[in-house]
């Protein structure tokens, strides 16, 4: 079963995020966009690219109302020795989950069982605590913030505007398709 317009289950993490120890839960998700963005290991090779381009990036996300978090199922202290240890990691100022029980990676269907790891898994997840945007990446295969800036875009602009749909490709100020029986087999 797919886990679009599902609600994220709940779940309590300790998070490093700014210098402390934070508790997160699925309450903390509510109000605002958010997203879970997995990955399966600190102190390796794809993750901190991917983690960096976050960074780079994250005052966008933070002007469209989305805060991200990166989660692994490394502990906190794993997080904040990464954090402290990596030029690349220490420009992070989103919460590190941690996810040493596996209970956050099995709730997204993420978790690779055999390795205890997490794979690429990024989810969007709108105010009210509902997935709208799932996608999971080969472990090899890194991703772009740039393009998931634009699918959250994507993801707000229909929920403010519920009877409009975004085409492929649709940038943020670009025409959208109203759905009617009209444009069947006309597009």
């Amino acid at each position: 079963m797919s886990l679009i317009n599902t609600e994220v289950k709940p779940f309590n993490a300790t998070a490093y995020h700014n210098g402390e120890f934070v508790q997160v839960n699925e309450e903390s998700l509510k109000g605002q966009w958010s997203v879970f963005f997995f990955y399966p290991a600190d102190f390796t090779f794809v993750c901190p690219t991917e983690l960096g381009d976050l960074a780079d990036n994250y005052e966008e996300f933070k002007k469209m109302g989305v805060e991200i978090y990166g989660v692994s199922t490394d502990t906190h202290f794993t997080h904040k020795a990464w954090h402290d240890s990596s030029e690349t990691i220490n420009k992070l100022q989103f919460p590190m989950l941690a996810d040493p029980t596996l209970a956050i990676s099995r709730n997204f269907e993420v978790l690779i069982e055999d390795a205890g790891l997490a794979e690429r898994g990024t989810f969007v997840i709108d105010p009210e605590g509902r997935i709208q945007i799932m996608e999971i990446n080969a472990g090899n295969i890194g991703r772009n913030a740039e393009e998931l800036l634009r699918k959250i875009k994507a993801a707000q602009y229909v929920a403010a505007h519920p009877n409009e749909v975004c085409p492929a490709k649709w940038k943020e100020g670009e025409q959208t398709l109203a759905p009617s029986l009209d444009l069947v087999g006309k597009i």
